[in-house]
């Protein structure tokens, strides 16, 4: 780890923290090791249920890569075999939430994009500033945004590398609620547990699901769908689910 990342676990929930405010959490080549370190954690640690990530201070949740180092690549092949934070939480196997305080730029986008939901804090400013630089994001960056927000709202961030806000990021889908910013956390942490207090094998399975809903026919998907929901069914804690139901208890999810 760095202490540019911070990575703490409670309650059954991880907390994966950007640690550079005062370069607005760009993040560097040993804060993308840090992140895959911290991701493989959560994947293998069966009391983790659900991963927040964020950004420390007030001003950015993260403004992607930092450019300084960018140059340190030898070859743009290096480059383009770089470890990749983006590509570390979006390989996560447990569900994930961004919480965006501030700036999400570039790779910082990515990294909301790459989250299963995302909530903001209303001072929180989004952008795909890559072209304005020379280049374009390469960590799903246009098929993450044409998902969120559709072609022509993608295309409008993608080709002009302008930021919008908060209020607009809601309005076009990108972000499922906005708060004031001293309540983002505490918003996050509410929505995290109420995740982890569900089974966890049926919101790994949800997450695999809505991943495939995109990238298969519909009909293939629903198949697909069928062969979680059978898989689930069979698991101890849906027998406990059925079981608590019965008794009009709360059921006890062991992960089984």
């Amino acid at each position: 780890m760095t202490d540019n990342l911070l990575f703490t676990v409670e309650d059954h929930v991880a907390t994966i923290t950007f640690n550079r405010p005062e370069k607005l959490n760009a993040a560097t080549p040993a804060m993308s090791k840090a992140i895959v370190e911290a991701t493989e954690e959560c994947n293998r640690n069966d009391q983790i249920r659900c991963v927040i990530l964020t950004g420390a201070g007030a001003k950015a949740f993260c403004a992607g890569s930092d450019i300084a180092e960018l140059d340190s690549y030898a070859t743009p092949w290096d480059f383009r075999n770089r470890t990749d934070y983006c590509d570390a939480i979006h390989h996560l196997l447990k569900p994930s939430i961004a919480a965006v305080n501030g700036y999400a730029l570039g790779g910082g986008l990515e990294t909301a994009l790459s989250c299963d939901i995302r909530i903001a804090s209303s001072n929180a400013k989004f952008a795909a500033p890559e072209i304005k630089l020379g280049w374009i994001g390469g960590g799903g960056m246009a098929a993450f945004l044409a998902h969120s927000i559709g072609m022509s709202n993608a295309a409008m961030m993608i080709m002009t590398g302008d930021t919008i806000d908060a209020a607009r990021a809601l309005a076009w889908g990108l972000v499922s609620d906005v708060v004031a910013p001293e309540a983002l956390m505490e918003r996050a942490r509410t929505l995290a547990g109420t995740i982890a207090s569900r089974a966890p094998i049926a919101a790994e399975t949800a997450k695999l699901n809505l991943r495939a809903a995109f990238s298969m026919p519909l009909d293939k998907a629903m198949q697909y769908e069928r062969d979680l929901q059978t898989i689930c069914f069979a698991t101890e804690d849906a027998q406990e689910g059925r079981a608590a139901f019965k008794e009009k208890r709360a059921p006890v999810f062991r992960r089984r």
